[in-house]
């Protein structure tokens, strides 16, 4: 599928973010595609996934674009950190490999731009997460196919935020010449609206649909206030 296949198939859809957090009881191959069939079923665009077997497993599972990454680590550079992380994903089946490009080393000392270079030809696309307008632009030039705001908020040095970042899906849709995918505490159907209306291509959203434990903890905080 083309860059511009893809994003004409995305625009203005909505993208379901099937993960679990290490420890969660969601955390298994087939709860994780179950996630991803009832996505499917309610509409969802496109499926987006965490490590191969899991990528592979929900690529065999859906007629959808899946979104594949893969997270080796909690801090520093840990979304598909190596040209070696993407092209396992890439070999599990997705059409799309999810990235961190930000402005941070990568632990095997590679660039994004080389990322980039091997996953294109690999036959695949790549999606750029960034948490900064600066860094969007960048990977952009660097030949990536999708910005998303996925890592605002979440880098050292930008702002804590409890919701998206809608500022920054506003620039950067002013800024590049890529599609811009909305995502990162999204936690409604009217803020997932707003992100297009700010100029988002499409959104991501993992959390308020896919989690659970998260969910009822969130409930259980708010019963517990006075």
């Amino acid at each position: 599928m083309t860059a511009q296949d893809l994003a004409g198939a995305l625009r203005g859809r909505l993208i379901v973010s099937c993960q679990a957090p290490p420890g969660d009881p969601m955390r298994e191959t087939s709860t994780l595609v179950r996630l991803a069939l009832s996505a499917v079923a309610g509409g969802g665009a496109a499926i987006r996934a965490n490590e191969p077997e899991v990528v592979a497993a929900i690529t065999a599972a859906v007629d959808l674009p899946v979104i594949g990454l893969w997270k080796d680590g909690d801090t520093g550079v840990y979304i598909t950190p190596t040209v070696r992380h993407a092209l396992a994903i890439v070999e599990a089946g997705a059409a799309v490999v999810a990235a961190d490009a930000t402005d941070r080393p990568r632990p095997d000392g590679s660039t994004f731009a080389e990322l980039v270079t091997a996953v294109h030809a690999a036959g695949a696309l790549v999606m750029a997460d960034v948490s900064t307008l600066a860094e969007g632009i960048t990977a952009a030039g660097q030949g990536a196919d999708f910005v998303s705001t996925t890592l605002s908020g979440y880098v050292p040095g930008t702002p804590k935020r409890t919701g998206p970042d809608l500022d920054l899906v506003t620039s950067l849709s002013a800024a590049v010449p890529v599609p811009v995918v909305a995502e990162g505490r999204i936690n409604t159907p009217e803020e997932a609206a707003e992100a297009l209306a700010r100029g988002a291509h499409s959104v991501v959203v993992g959390t308020a649909i896919t989690a659970p434990t998260a969910l009822t903890s969130r409930f259980v905080a708010g019963l517990a206030r006075p």
